[in-house]
């Protein structure tokens, strides 16, 4: 009789594991694109501007800066990193591809010049985050002030404005029904998918951030390919930041401010692991389209830039506590 009892608590034991289990990855995989599809929905019917095709065009074309830099951050996060100078990142190759222009430098070797810089800053905090051991949040939220005060000391604190027409066509411009910077956007997706995915640098990338030190043990130079993430996500950046002048015309020392919580937020919201070893660039993609038609959505409802960012506190606060939701749920399954 208690034996049969045990068995049968067992087996109830087993089912409400396995309801668990299945609960835990319905929400673990679907979780992001409920989120997206409720905001479409909700938007569709409050306001009576989202659905049209305008707006829609819109919408895409001012998701690519904050679509390219959020690729850059999921390489980031997924080794278990930060980029807090992201912002900064984007002002200071904003500024260096508007002053090389104005100086005459042509347009094609300014934005390799201004990508070339953002390598650099990106290799130098790379460095200092695999070799030196300090936390990528401390190195990146000074490299923040860091960036910004170079920024402004190169501009002396004045934006520069850009009139070269060629220049502006790569934020404004359109190949036939299609906005540059969105065929730019959609390059820099398909590279980074490719490269998370399909190569032997994304496999490191992924077992960097699941276990450091067990990667080091299978023969990975962790603190190369840490340091090489930084690289490209420098060189990243900066191709947002050149994006982001062409479209204003301007190369400002302000552009970019606060970006790197949307970037942030949208990455997490895409499913990416803050504490590293997990993340996909289709999900960063919906995470980003989450912020954009949020940001959109609110304009449309003429919501106050200052409640905006009330609003846009609590969604990245949301997303943190989701991940860690999760996070904490796949070490219990």
């Amino acid at each position: 009789m208690l034996k049969g009892t045990s068995s049968e608590l067992e087996v109830t034991q087993l089912k409400n594991s396995n309801w668990k289990q299945n609960l835990f990855v319905i929400f673990d995989k679907g979780s992001t694109m409920i989120g997206l599809v409720l905001l479409f929905v909700i938007l569709s019917i409050v306001t009576t501007d989202f659905l049209t095709v305008d707006n829609l065009i819109n919408v895409t074309r001012q998701a690519t800066v904050l679509c390219i830099m959020a690729v850059a951050m999921t390489f980031i996060i997924i080794t278990g990193g930060i980029d807090l100078s992201a912002g900064s990142q984007i002002a200071v190759s904003g500024v260096v591809v508007s002053g090389l222009i104005v100086a005459g430098v042509p347009i094609p070797l300014a934005v390799l010049l201004a990508i070339m810089v953002g390598g650099v800053i990106g290799l130098f905090m790379g460095t200092i985050v695999s070799t030196q051991k300090i936390p990528p949040f401390i190195v990146t939220l000074g490299m923040t002030t860091i960036l910004s005060g170079l920024a402004f000391v190169y501009t002396q604190g004045n934006p520069i404005a850009v009139s070269d027409a060629a220049f502006r066509a790569l934020g404004r411009g359109y190949i036939g029904p299609i906005p540059i910077p969105v065929i730019i956007m959609v390059i820099v997706v398909v590279i980074g998918h490719i490269l998370l995915t399909h190569t032997r640098f994304g496999r490191y990338v992924y077992m960097i951030g699941d276990n450091e030190e067990a990667a080091r043990l299978c023969g990975i130079n962790v603190n190369l390919v840490k340091t090489g993430v930084y690289v490209l996500g420098g060189a990243v950046m900066a191709i947002a930041g050149i994006i982001l002048a062409s479209r204003l015309s301007t190369g400002s020392p302000n552009s970019g401010t606060g970006s790197e919580l949307d970037a942030i937020a949208a990455v997490v919201l895409g499913g990416t692991n803050l504490f590293g070893g997990e993340g996909k660039i289709i999900g960063t993609l919906m995470g980003v389209a989450i912020i954009s038609i949020l940001n959109n959505g609110l304009n449309l409802l003429d919501v106050s830039s200052y409640n905006q960012l009330m609003i846009k506190g609590v969604v990245i606060l949301l997303a943190v506590w989701l991940n860690s939701i999760k996070a904490r749920k796949k070490m219990s399954v």
